[in-house]
C-alpha cells in the first residue's frame, strides 16, 4: 500500500521536470533568454500534483500507481505546447485543469461504492443520449465544422459528447453484466454463427442504436466510432464470443457504406480522405498541412517555437487548428517522431494499466466498466492520431488531455477517478487474497 503510493509518488517528479524543461524551451525560443518563469510553473505543476497525489493516499490507498502519473505527463505535455500557440490558451487550459481535478476529487468521494451507477443504468443512458442530442437543440446548440458538437449557455461552453461516452459504457457495462450469462446460454447457430437471443440482446440494441443515429444526426463521427469500438470490446469481453463481434463489424461496414453514400457530410470527410489533393487549397488544406508539418520534423524534429504554424508577416493558418485537431502534427514537427512515438507510448502505456485494472477486477461490473472505460480512451487517442496521419478520415474529436478543451479534460479526469476507484477495490482484494494464502487465518477462522 504505502511502496504503491511511493511509487506515484516519485513518478511525479519526472512529469514535473518535462514540463518545467518544456516551458524553459518554449521561453528561450520566445525571448532568447532564460528566466525562473518556468521554475515557477514547475512549481505550481508538482504543488497541484502533490495535493492530489496526498488525497489518493488518504481515500484510495490501493489504486494503481501509475495511472495518474501518466495523465500527468499528458496534461503536462499539453499544456506546454497550447503556450507556445497561445498564452491566453494556456492559462484557460490549467483552469480547466484544475476544474477536472475538482471534480475528480469529487467522483472519488462520492462514488467510493462505485456499483450503485448499475441501479441507475436506463436513467444513465437516457443522459448520455440526451447529452448527444443538445447539440441540435434551437439556441444553444453550436456548429463547427459541418459538425453539432458543441452546447454554449450564456457564458459556458462545452461538448456534451464527452460526458456521454462515460455514460454510455456505464449502461453498456451494467447491463451486460447482469445478461451475459443469458447472451451466451440462449445462443443459437445459425450457418455456423452464434447468435444471441433478440430478447436480451434487443434492449441494449436499441440504446447502442440510439446513440448511434444521434451520432449521425449530429454528425460527430469520431464520438460514434469510439462507442461503436467500446460496445464490441465489451461484447467480447462479456461473452467470449468472437462471433460477435464479427457480426458487429458486419453491421458496421454495412451502414457504414449506406451512411456515407447517403450523408453529404459524411461522403465528404471520406473524399477528403480518399483524395485530398484534389481541392489542396480548400477542401484537403488541413489534412494536407498536417501530414506536411509531421513530414518536415523529420526523426528529432526542428525544436520547440520553431514549427510555422500561420505564415510569417500575414494571419494566414499554415497548420489548422493546431491546438486541437492537429496538435499531434504540431508535437511532431517541433520534437520528431521520437516525440510523437513518446506520446503514443503514453496512451499504450495507460491502455496497459486500464486492463491491467480490469484483470485485477474480481467482480463482472468492475471488469466490463474498467475494459469500456479503457477502451473508450485508447480509441478516442487512436481516431484523432490516424486522422491527422490519414490512417482514417480525420473527425472532431479531442487527443485526450494533450489537445486544447476544457469538456475533454473535465470528463477524461472523470473516467480516470472511476478507474482508480476500480483498481483501488481490486488490488486490495488482490492483496488480502495474497495474505491468506501464505497462511494467515482470515477473522473468525477460529471459531
Amino acid at each position: 500500500m504505502t511502496r504503491a503510493r511511493n511509487r506515484e509518488l516519485l513518478a511525479l517528479i519526472p512529469v514535473v521536470l518535462l514540463l518545467t524543461a518544456g516551458f524553459a524551451a518554449v521561453f528561450a525560443q520566445d525571448h532568447s533568454k532564460l528566466d525562473n518563469l518556468s521554475l515557477t510553473y514547475g512549481a505550481y505543476f508538482f504543488a497541484v500534483c502533490l495535493v492530489t497525489h496526498v488525497y489518493l493516499r488518504i481515500r484510495l490507498p490501493h489504486a494503481d500507481p501509475y495511472l495518474f502519473p501518466l495523465m500527468a505527463i499528458l496534461t503536462a505535455f499539453g499544456l506546454v505546447m497550447i503556450y507556445r500557440i497561445d498564452e491566453s490558451l494556456a492559462r484557460d487550459q490549467a483552469n480547466w485543469f484544475l476544474f477536472g481535478l475538482v471534480l475528480f476529487a469529487l467522483t472519488i468521494q462520492f462514488l467510493r461504492d462505485y456499483e450503485v451507477l448499475e441501479r441507475y443504468r436506463y436513467i444513465i443512458a437516457t443522459a448520455g443520449i440526451l447529452l448527444l442530442l443538445a447539440p441540435r437543440l434551437p439556441g444553444i446548440g453550436e456548429q463547427v465544422n459541418g459538425a453539432y458538437l458543441g452546447v454554449k449557455v450564456g457564458p459556458i461552453s462545452f461538448q456534451p459528447s464527452e460526458f456521454a461516452k462515460i455514460a454510455i459504457v456505464i449502461f453498456l457495462a451494467s447491463y451486460l453484466r447482469e445478461n451475459r450469462e443469458v447472451l451466451i446460454v440462449g445462443a443459437r447457430r445459425v450457418l455456423g454463427v452464434t447468435l444471441p437471443p433478440i430478447k436480451h440482446f434487443g434492449p441494449m440494441l436499441v440504446v447502442w442504436g440510439a446513440s448511434m443515429l444521434l451520432l449521425v444526426f449530429i454528425r460527430d463521427l469520431g464520438t460514434s466510432l469510439m462507442f461503436f469500438a467500446a460496445f464490441l470490446a465489451l461484447l467480447y469481453v462479456a461473452t467470449g464470443r468472437f462471433s460477435f463481434v464479427v457480426i458487429g463489424m458486419i453491421l458496421f461496414l454495412l451502414g457504414a457504406w449506406f451512411i456515407v453514400a447517403t450523408v453529404p457530410h459524411v461522403h465528404e470527410r471520406v473524399e477528403i480522405w480518399l483524395h485530398p489533393y484534389t481541392e489542396p487549397r480548400g477542401s484537403g488544406y488541413q489534412i494536407l498541412q498536417s501530414i506536411f508539418a509531421q513530414a518536415d520534423g523529420g526523426l528529432f524534429g526542428k525544436g520547440f517555437g520553431q514549427a510555422l504554424i500561420t505564415v510569417p508577416g500575414t494571419k494566414d493558418t499554415m497548420l489548422p487548428a493546431a491546438q486541437t485537431d492537429t496538435i499531434y502534427s504540431l508535437i511532431v514537427n517541433e520534437l520528431g517522431l521520437f516525440g510523437g512515438c513518446g506520446l503514443i507510448a503514453t496512451y499504450l502505456l495507460i491502455t496497459a494499466r486500464g486492463f491491467k485494472v480490469a484483470l485485477l477486477a474480481n467482480d463482472g461490473f468492475s471488469k466490463l466498466l474498467a475494459t469500456g472505460l479503457t477502451a473508450v480512451f485508447a480509441i478516442q487517442a487512436f481516431v484523432i492520431i490516424g486522422g491527422v496521419t490519414r490512417v482514417i478520415p480525420l473527425t472532431g474529436v479531442t487527443l485526450p488531455f494533450v489537445s486544447y478543451g476544457g469538456s475533454s479534460i473535465v470528463a477524461n479526469f472523470v473516467l480516470l477517478a472511476l478507474l482508480l476507484l476500480i483498481s483501488n477495490r481490486a488490488r486490495r482484494e488482490a492483496e488480502q487474497g495474497a495474505t491468506h494464502s501464505r497462511g494467515d487465518e482470515p477473522l473468525g477462522a477460529t471459531a
